[in-house]
């Protein structure tokens, strides 16, 4: 299941729902991001976090398909916060189910990796009185290369 909101969301529901729809399953790995109060030095009251609806949905379904083409797995629960969101904030949840942990492990990181370099998402940083666009990070493009260069 995929999730693009402007509402919070509550991990602990998140990981009982994916729980609930991955019987048989011996492994429920997770990541949630937040947003950070510090980018190097500079302090940040907030993101704002553009998409682009449709598109969004799209690349995050390629993404879960590519992922259960990769390993066996029971389940995948993606959500994603969109709007203007303050300095702790949650951004994103991404849950993978499977019979193993070691599966459900890379599933997972390759999830993250992979939605942090192609998914149509756009992020603006607030600090003070300045606001700028942020660009894609080097570490976020090596970190999604290796998931290209192997195969299941």
């Amino acid at each position: 299941m995929i999730l693009i909101q402007t509402e919070d969301f509550d991990v602990g529901e998140e990981y009982r729902a994916l729980q609930q729809a991955s019987p048989g399953c011996g492994a429920i790995v997770t990541f949630s991001g937040i947003v950070r109060d510090m980018a190097g030095q500079q302090r940040v009251d907030a993101l704002v976090i553009e998409h682009y609806p449709g598109m969004t949905e799209k690349s995050l379904q390629s993404l879960c398909e590519q992922a259960h083409q990769r390993w066996t797995l029971g389940n995948i629960r993606i959500v994603h916060r969109i709007g203007q969101l303050a300095a702790d904030a949650q951004i994103v949840f991404v849950g993978v189910s499977s019979q193993h942990r070691a599966e459900a492990f890379a599933a997972c990181e390759f999830l993250m990796d992979n939605l942090k370099t192609t998914a149509p998402l756009w992020k603006k940083q607030l600090s003070g009185d300045t606001q700028h666009w942020l660009e894609a990070k080097s570490s976020d493009d090596i970190a999604a290369s290796r998931w290209h260069k192997q195969a299941k």
